[in-house]
C-alpha cells in the first residue's frame, strides 16, 4: 500500500517539490547577500540613523520579503487541492477503491496507508519552506521588526511551526471534502473556499485571544504618536499611537475622551490652533506637531487604549495555533474513517 501511494502522488510531488527547489535556489542565492548588507549597515550606525537604515532597508527588499512569506502561505493550499481533494475522489470515480479492497486490504488500512504517507509528504514540504524563508528573511524581519512586526499575520502565517498545522489541515480537510462530494473539480473548489475561509478568519477572529491580549491606556505624547491625520473629505482627525513594546501585534489602537468613551475623531483643528503645522525648528520630532498640540489634547481629555500581542509571544501563539489546527487535522480524519467505512461503496 505505501508503494502504491507514492506511484499515485509522485506526479504532484514532483510538482511541489520542483516550486520548492526553485525557491529554495532563489533564496540560497539571494539570502548572503542581504544578510551581508545588513550586518554593515547596522554595524556603521548609531542611534536614530539605525533605525532610517533598517526603513529604508525593509523598504528596499518588501517586494521579496512579501513574494516569499506569499509563497509559504501557498504550499498548504496547494497541498489541500492538489493532493487532499483528489486523493479519493480520484479512487471513487475511477472505481479502483474496490479492486483494492477486493485484495485483502481493508477500508481502514487503505485510508490509514494514504492519509499517513500523503500527510507526512504534505508536513515535509510546509516545513523546508518554512525553515528556507525563515532563515532567509531573518534580517528582513529584523529591519521589519517596528513597521510589520512577526506577529502580524502574513508573516506569522510564513514563519516558524504554524505552515505545518496549515499543511496538515488543508490536506485533510482536501481529504474529507472529497470523501463528502465524491467528485475531484467540485472537491477542490469547496477545499479551496473552505480553507480560505480559515485563513482569514483565525487571523481575524481566534488568534487574537489566544492568549490574552494586553490593554493599556496612555498619555498621546510626542514620542509615542504614531501618526495624526485629517480626513480630507470630513475634516476628521485622528491619531494613532505605538504599542508600549517593540514588535508588537497591535489589536485596536482607540482615542478615549475625557469620560473614558471610545471616539472616532478628535474635536481639533489641524490647520488652526495648537495643532496647526509649526514653524520651522519648532517641531517636536521630524516636522511632527509641536508640544502645544500635545498639551492640548491632553487638556481636552483625549488618552489612547491599546490593545496588543506582545513581540514575546510569538512561540506561545505559534505552539498553540499549531496544537489547534492539528486537532483540526484529527477530528476530519475521523470523519474520513467513518465516511469510508460507512458511505463509500
Amino acid at each position: 500500500m505505501i508503494w502504491l501511494t507514492w506511484r499515485q502522488l509522485r506526479v504532484q510531488a514532483s510538482a511541489v517539490l520542483g516550486l520548492l527547489a526553485v525557491l529554495d535556489v532563489v533564496l540560497a542565492v539571494t539570502g548572503p547577500g542581504i544578510a551581508d548588507d545588513y550586518a554593515r549597515g547596522i554595524a556603521a550606525c548609531h542611534g536614530d540613523a539605525c533605525d532610517i537604515f533598517a526603513r529604508r532597508f525593509a523598504d528596499d527588499h518588501r517586494a521579496l520579503f512579501i513574494g516569499t512569506g506569499v509563497a509559504v502561505l501557498f504550499v498548504p493550499a496547494i497541498v489541500g487541492l492538489f493532493w487532499g481533494a483528489p486523493l479519493i475522489t480520484r479512487e471513487l470515480e475511477a472505481g479502483t477503491h474496490r479492486l483494492v479492497w477486493n485484495q485483502t486490504v481493508t477500508r481502514t488500512r487503505w485510508l490509514a496507508v494514504k492519509l499517513a504517507v500523503t500527510g507526512a509528504a504534505a508536513i515535509v514540504a510546509a516545513l523546508v519552506a518554512s525553515l528556507a524563508v525563515t532563515w532567509w528573511a531573518h534580517p528582513l524581519d529584523a529591519a521589519s521588526a517596528r513597521q510589520v512586526p512577526r506577529l502580524t499575520p502574513i508573516v506569522f502565517d510564513a514563519r516558524g511551526i504554524v505552515p505545518l498545522g496549515h499543511a496538515a489541515f488543508a490536506f485533510v480537510l482536501g481529504v474529507a471534502v472529497g470523501t463528502l462530494v465524491r467528485r475531484t473539480l467540485p472537491a477542490m473548489a469547496v477545499t479551496l473556499a473552505v480553507f480560505a475561509a480559515v485563513q482569514v478568519a483565525v487571523p481575524m477572529l481566534v488568534r487574537p485571544h489566544l492568549i490574552a491580549p494586553v490593554t493599556t491606556t496612555t498619555a498621546i505624547t510626542a514620542r509615542n504618536m504614531e501618526s495624526l491625520m485629517m480626513d480630507g473629505d470630513k475634516g476628521a482627525v485622528h491619531v494613532r499611537v505605538k504599542a508600549p513594546e517593540d514588535g508588537s501585534w497591535t489589536l485596536a489602537n482607540d482615542t478615549l475622551d475625557a469620560r473614558g468613551r471610545v471616539v472616532s475623531s478628535l474635536a481639533m483643528d489641524l490647520d488652526s490652533g495648537p495643532c496647526a503645522p509649526p514653524p520651522p525648528g519648532d517641531a517636536a520630532i521630524d516636522g511632527g506637531p509641536s508640544q502645544a498640540c500635545f498639551d492640548a489634547m491632553a487638556a481636552l481629555g483625549y488618552r489612547q487604549r491599546v490593545v496588543y500581542q506582545p513581540a514575546d509571544r510569538f512561540w506561545p501563539l505559534q505552539w498553540m495555533e499549531t496544537g489547534m489546527y492539528a486537532v483540526l487535522a484529527l477530528v476530519l480524519s475521523g470523519l474520513c474513517f467513518w465516511t469510508v467505512r460507512r458511505r463509500v461503496t
